[in-house]
């Protein structure tokens, strides 16, 4: 039975160059903010609602970010739902989200942002 050696000299070529391609050291932020969440997760609320609370969350993110960049930080992590919060229905969550349209699709939302967006 013969092996592959490729794995092997896959992982020894990245543990020589990698020391020279990559920097030693990068500078990190983690920013943790309390979300500004909506007054009522069980009830949903119209996709204009959800924008203007997720715009509230990003304009505070959007400081911390400047923030963190100005003073070095080469990665910044943020909280996951930093936009919109949590403990929402299956319907109460769609106003916050964004449809996705399939691959096959022909779109370009520069040209037509209205086309493949939820309708309330």
């Amino acid at each position: 039975m013969s092996t592959s050696s490729f794995p092997t000299s896959v992982v020894v070529f990245a543990l020589i160059t990698l020391p020279f391609c990559a920097p030693d050291t990068f500078k990190a932020a983690v920013y943790e903010h309390a979300v500004i969440l909506p007054s009522e997760t069980e009830i949903p609320v119209s996709q204009d609602d959800a924008l203007i609370l997720m715009n509230k969350n990003i304009d505070i993110l959007e400081t911390a970010i400047k923030q963190a960049a100005g003073q070095g930080a080469q990665i910044i992590v943020t909280p996951e739902d930093a936009l919109y919060g949590w403990k929402f229905t299956r319907e109460s969550i769609f106003p916050y989200l964004e449809d996705i349209p399939d691959p096959k699709v022909n779109w370009i939302p520069c040209q037509d942002p209205q086309s493949h967006c939820w309708r309330y």
